[in-house]
């Protein structure tokens, strides 16, 4: 398979990535203008590397380095930053030649795929996370789960208290927690799970 080919091939895995994954899903205009940006200038980058005898492990290196300086210019949500590597990492596959051709579409191909089933709405369509600030103190764990299930009208899976201010009576939790399913219109979770796993930050 021709350079030409893989470029292209590029370009088409990376179009699917923006308009037909993150875009639909984020709605983040920005991040398109740094997704498309950062694949384009990595694949053009890894191919003039590849034509010398700079080793691939420096070019890496620079990556590396980009990637650092972006990432902490602009505070990403995890989701986000998928997208931000897979951008990079099929940059990095049209760049360098492989042997036999056909493994970088079928690489870049398996990274869509992931990609798609594993930031797919559907997939835990009802878990969520938050970090939750309560006007209340609470010392008493089972209060605390109480309170966050009104509070979410949702079931609780699993808290981490960051911090319990006695003095201005307040609390702070890192609450991970599943939406009530409603379908049934009885607002109760349609199975019953284990407590809440729990715990303090340090």
């Amino acid at each position: 398979m021709s350079q030409s080919l893989i470029i292209l091939a590029n370009f088409i895995a990376v179009t699917v990535l923006v308009f037909g994954l993150y875009f639909p899903r984020y709605h983040r205009k920005d991040m398109v203008v740094a997704i498309l940006g950062l694949n384009v200038g990595v694949m053009a980058v890894a191919t003039a590397l590849s034509s010398t005898e700079v080793t691939a492990g420096l070019g890496l290196g620079l990556f590396g380095v980009l990637s650092i300086i972006r990432l902490r210019s602009s505070e990403l949500a995890q989701e986000e930053v998928a997208y931000y590597f897979t951008a990079l990492a099929l940059g990095l596959l049209a760049g360098f030649q492989l042997d036999p051709a056909w493994l970088t579409p079928a690489l870049m191909g398996a990274i869509l795929a992931t990609l798609f089933v594993g930031d797919h709405p559907r997939l835990f369509a009802r878990n969520r996370h938050q970090n939750v600030q309560l006007d209340s103190a609470y010392t008493s764990e089972p209060q605390l789960i109480a309170r966050l299930s009104q509070l979410l009208d949702a079931e609780i899976v699993m808290i981490k208290v960051k911090k319990v201010d006695l003095v201005n009576d307040t609390t702070s939790v890192d609450v991970r927690y599943r939406l009530y399913d409603n379908s049934s219109g009885d607002g109760a979770p349609a199975t019953t799970s284990a407590a809440p796993h729990a715990g303090v930050a340090r």
